[in-house]
């Protein structure tokens, strides 16, 4: 739900983007490089300190994850040949990132935002020290969907005597030289006091404002789980132990007010005392969790397989197997101070309310407090905020306007209903929890195929009891259903319907956040089928690089674009450019969402030449193939070096994905496209380029 809802509430800005990608530069980050000692003998160790100033919105990913995961892991590299007077002790280390599982990626990651800190020892070995080299690293971004791969070149020289690592009153001779490059600047303002020593001293933490902390939500829109904990508290008003307290409501404001002003008053302190209470709940969950505390409940196994085995007792007590009561003394001690009046007595008749619905609010609540738990520090205090708001709301008013309570449906066994409804529910979004521990550890236990074969029995099994086909504790004979009951189970047998075909690999994109990744499938006849010899593209050699890199959903193309741009002529087609990378999330994103549309699909292989430039393939050429950049004058030596070099040089764009239509003159035939995964606009993209080519 989080992808499709985030990605509606920012299409708008999607579409402003794209128009502006045409000539769109990202900076890098700004880097500050520094040596931690102002004294360097021949023998000592010391560090070479790397931090980071990274643009807001952007990350950077670490280097202490699977290399073979897929993003572009931060590393040093080092020129031999120019650098001497030190050998390296260790690898490159990050200092404290941030971890998360990817689904895209199925496996954890480690990133920074805002700042980065990297650590290298080196041991002293000469009187001349001289070290040149390169960060490479890749830069991205959720907002505009875009990654950018990066390196930034340091060189530092001095003497195994005494020097002054940032000193500008020192001689050059005896003072480290940073250099700069042409794509960062060294910031030669650093703090020395910082790097003195061998403790790193944390960066400055700033304190962040209510939108700044929002903005942070990379689970969920604060919005979409607002309204989703909003719509929870008014399922929560249908079940047996709240609706009956309607009545219970009305009674105890009955002739107690002396006004009516007093009366809305005293309505007005209850509504906000059942909304202080359960506001106070989320408020304690934000307080104990804090950003590790978030990561480690979002990956780490023992919380996921115990929020699984508490969705399922929550699911057991809504579908009647046992009821979940509080202790009788607790709740008979608030009772009877609700009973002494006064605003304090309001107050505790919301609290008697809080607790005797317990039995049915208490899996929602706890729902929701664990949806949230992995989130921000406002997630659970909002969401428990939406969810006592659509609760309190209903007894509020009826406290202010007690006439209304002979309207109300009759008490009965309608009630029982939807609480074994939210049961089933609850049953199946417990499987979520089980699967993000399965990804992460592999065990194999939830591949997708039995998760939606679990999800496809929950779901037909709901439909059968919205029938009256299942009878279940506590429910009450029914010789017929209303009209209602007949359309909610419609719905649910239409989504049973739905899911069945991903059991033969359809990819369910309206449930990507929730499913299992298509990669644990282990029948996918979309994967088998293939092409027919009529729609695809024949290519007349060989790609260059086949053995390195692929294309998605069985698109035939080639990966060098001098190679395409011949076939592309030959073939009598425009030249499609994808400009790609192994690390790219939204890369992959596109390829799932978009290319996979038949629409999209059937136009890549009849209509064009597809050729896939990935950025960061570290493939080195021969020595014969490298050259010096006009841009930054730099030697690129490597697949991915060459193919960023000519999509700045050529089209002044350095994020991925990017899409570049080309006539045979290698002119644009329409503006180049970004992200976007809206699939017409992306069709509307090819066929506007292949109008324009049949013009020219």
């Amino acid at each position: 739900m989080s992808k499709s809802f985030k990605s509606s509430l920012i299409l708008s800005f999607l579409l402003m983007i794209s128009t502006l990608s045409f000539a769109q530069m990202i900076s890098p980050p700004s880097w500050s490089i520094q040596l931690n000692e102002k004294e360097l003998k021949v023998g000592d160790e010391v560090k070479i300190v790397f931090k980071a100033q990274i643009p807001r919105d952007w990350y950077i990913y670490s280097n202490d994850f699977d290399p073979d995961l897929g993003p572009m892991l931060t590393e040093l590299d080092i020129d031999e040949q120019k650098s001497k007077g030190f050998t390296l002790v260790n690898k490159l280390k990050a200092i404290n990132p941030k971890k998360k599982y990817d689904e895209i990626w199925e496996g954890d990651v480690t990133y920074f935002e805002v700042n980065g800190t990297f650590e290298q020892i080196i041991k002293i070995t000469g009187e001349e020290i001289n070290i040149i080299g390169a960060l490479s690293y890749q830069m991205c971004t959720d907002v505009t969907g875009q990654c950018v791969p990066f390196d930034e070149d340091f060189s530092i020289r001095s003497k195994a005597t005494t020097i002054s690592v940032a000193s500008t009153s020192e001689s050059e001779e005896q003072a480290p030289n940073l250099t700069k490059t042409d794509t960062t600047e060294v910031d030669e303002k650093a703090d020395t006091t910082s790097t003195v020593g061998n403790e790193v001293q944390q960066d400055k933490v700033e304190e962040r404002s209510f939108i700044d902390l929002a903005a942070d939500e990379d689970q969920e829109s604060l919005i979409g789980f607002m309204i989703l904990a909003f719509l929870a508290g008014l399922a929560a008003l249908l079940t047996p132990c709240v609706f009956p307290m309607i009545p219970m409501t009305v009674t105890f404001f009955t002739g107690r007010s002396k006004s009516r002003a007093a009366g809305i008053k005293n309505a007005f302190v209850y509504g906000l005392s059942i909304i202080a209470i359960y506001t106070i709940a989320g408020t304690a969950v934000a307080a104990i969790q804090g950003p590790e505390f978030a990561n480690w409940l979002s990956t780490h196994w023992v919380p996921n397989i115990f929020f699984f085995l508490v969705f399922i007792f929550f699911a057991f007590a809504f579908l009647g197997m046992f009821e979940l009561t509080l202790p009788s003394n607790l709740v008979n001690k608030v009772d009877a101070k609700a009973d002494k009046g006064g605003l304090s007595g309001i107050f505790f008749m919301a609290f008697t309310l809080v607790l005797v619905s317990f039995s049915c609010t208490g899996p929602i609540v706890g729902s929701i407090l664990i949806s949230s738990a992995g989130g921000a520090l406002l997630k659970p205090i909002l969401g428990m905020f939406a969810f006592s708001l659509a609760f309190a709301i209903p007894f509020t008013l009826f406290a202010i306007f007690p006439e209304w309570l002979n309207s109300l449906p009759k008490s009965g066994g309608w009630l029982n209903s939807v609480k074994v409804v939210l049961g089933f529910l609850e049953l199946a979004l417990a499987f979520k929890f089980l699967s993000v521990a399965d990804q992460v550890y592999h065990w194999g236990l939830l591949d997708r195929d039995i998760y939606l074969a679990i999800w496809i029995v929950i779901f037909a099994l709901l439909g059968f009891y919205l029938l009256g086909k299942i009878r279940l504790p506590h429910d009450s004979p029914m010789d017929h259903i209303g009209v209602p009951r007949l359309m909610l189970a419609i719905s649910t047998f239409v989504f049973v319907v739905y899911l069945i075909p991903g059991l033969w690999g359809a990819p369910l994109k309206g449930l990507s956040g929730y499913l299992p990744p298509m990669a644990t499938h282990d029948f996918d006849i979309t994967a088998t089928k293939g092409l027919t010899v009529s729609e695809a593209v024949t290519l007349d050699e060989v790609p260059k690089y086949a053995e390195l890199l692929h294309l998605p959903h069985g698109i035939q193309g080639y990966f060098d674009y001098e190679q395409a741009l011949v076939a592309a002529r030959r073939a009598d087609k425009p030249l499609f450019i994808d400009f790609t990378g192994h690390g790219c999330v939204n890369c992959r994103e596109m390829e799932a969402r978009v290319w996979s549309d038949p629409q999209v699909l059937k136009r890549l292989n009849e209509d064009f030449v597809v050729v896939a430039l990935y950025i960061d393939e570290r493939f080195e050429l021969p020595e014969s193939e490298w050259y010096t950049s006009e841009y930054d004058g730099k030697e690129k030596k490597t697949i991915g070096k060459q193919n960023a070099d000519f999509q700045i040089t050529r089209f002044n764009n350095n994020a991925q994905p990017y899409y570049v239509i080309l006539d045979h003159n290698e002119e644009l035939l329409v503006r180049p496209k970004a992200y976007d995964t809206n699939i017409q606009n992306f069709v509307n993209f090819l066929d506007e380029a292949n109008a324009e080519f049949g013009r020219r």
